[in-house]
């Protein structure tokens, strides 16, 4: 254990180093969200106790304290933000053509909370059946098929991706056509 103090007023803050670079490794690397960085970390230290001879009886307390100064570390540098990561998230998600319930329930797994992933979606204000619509003409082109099977199967599609029945009628009404 070490301390690391900042140029700034912060209190002082002693971390593993070794926990604090694989924090480090892991978020140069895209950002994560808390619950994802905190899986990870858990998963190195488990693996850090399995290579060392330290006795298995190691507390379990003074691990999950050292992992939260760390967690706690990269959130006051602003390196962990999980408003930050559910932006970018949303927006990456739905460029590649997946819906906002698709979408949510990948956060949700990803251990995001719901006030966080509500203020993401309104910030990104996408336009959800000009959306399904696009997504839509790429997979069976233009115009739709107008056929109740082949109707079935956009539908089809179009849920499977996350897109709200709403949004897949809208689709099919002349407002958006």
């Amino acid at each position: 254990m070490i301390a690391r103090d900042s140029a700034s007023a912060e209190a002082r803050v002693t971390v593993s180093v070794s926990l604090l670079d694989q924090a480090m490794r892991i978020l140069s690397r895209r950002d994560h969200s808390e619950a994802e960085l905190r899986s990870k970390l858990k998963a190195v230290m488990a693996r850090d106790r399995l290579k060392s001879s330290l006795p298995p009886q190691e507390p379990e307390r003074r691990a999950r304290v050292e992992l939260d100064e760390v967690i706690d570390y990269c959130r006051r540098r602003d390196w962990l933000n999980d408003s930050r990561f559910t932006a970018s998230y949303v927006t990456s998600r739905s460029n590649k053509g997946y819906g906002e319930q698709k979408i949510r329930a990948e956060l949700k797994q990803k251990g995001v909370k719901r006030e966080i992933i509500d203020a993401a979606f309104a910030e990104a204000a996408i336009d959800r059946p000009a959306q399904a619509m696009s997504v839509a003409q790429k997979k069976f082109g233009q115009p739709l098929p107008a056929g109740r099977l082949e109707k079935i199967k956009v539908q089809r599609y179009l849920l499977a991706r996350g897109f709200s029945f709403e949004e897949i009628q809208a689709i099919y009404t002349n407002s958006i056509r």
